[in-house]
């Protein structure tokens, strides 16, 4: 494939999404230990583990499968999570990207709830459909994560199934073994609907920081 997977920094109201680096490492040692409750099926490094993990993120990069983003709060310029985009993939021509997932998200506990996710998303699908002019985003997570579940369809994704044995577990106690996976999609015909509808909700996120 000669697209070539690069993330720009991205910048929102509420977030901003810098490319990944070892700056952002302290950062998001105190993002992953503010309150784990939340990531039972999630893969989150604990905190003396960043530094692996942004290492093997870097090396997903480097080999063109993955661009990814440290979420940086606006208000208070901390690290709050990462995401990224993840596997491209080019059907119809080898340099246009025809689909991409966004996965590897997770928040610092004190930044769910708040509008970033929706406004991570808005930003994430934004580059893909109107800069990269691809056909369809992916959404998968454990198909168990009833949370994660609730929170990509609310960003407007379509439920499609559940992929059965489909990648490695990422929850405590099953390590080698498989999950099953439930996808998500918005495809670029849905997304002049979708995208009103998150700008609405990220406006009313705004309103409610400023009041």
């Amino acid at each position: 494939m000669s697209f070539k997977l690069e993330g720009p920094l991205l910048e929102g109201e509420l977030v901003r999404l810098e490319p990944l680096e070892h700056r952002h490492a302290s950062g998001l040692a105190a993002a992953a230990e503010e309150d784990r409750d939340t990531y039972e099926f999630t893969w989150v490094p604990r905190a003396h583990e960043v530094a692996g993990y942004i290492d093997a993120q870097l090396g997903r990069a480097a080999d063109g499968r993955l661009a990814p983003y440290a979420q940086i709060s606006t208000a208070t310029g901390q690290v709050v999570g990462t995401t990224s985009y993840w596997e491209p993939r080019s059907w119809r021509s080898p340099d246009r990207l025809d689909a991409i997932e966004i996965g590897f998200s997770w928040l610092a506990g004190s930044a769910q709830g708040t509008g970033v996710n929706a406004e991570s998303k808005y930003l994430l699908f934004r580059h893909a459909f109107e800069e990269w002019g691809v056909a369809r985003v992916d959404l998968k997570t454990d198909a168990r994560n009833a949370r994660s579940r609730a929170a990509i369809a609310s960003v407007g994704a379509r439920f499609e199934g559940v992929l059965r044995n489909w990648s490695r577990s990422w929850a405590p106690g099953e390590d080698g073994r498989l999950r099953d996976s439930a996808i998500f999609s918005v495809t670029a015909e849905e997304w002049p609907q979708i995208r009103p509808t998150l700008e609405a909700r990220v406006a009313r996120a705004v309103a409610r920081r400023a009041s």
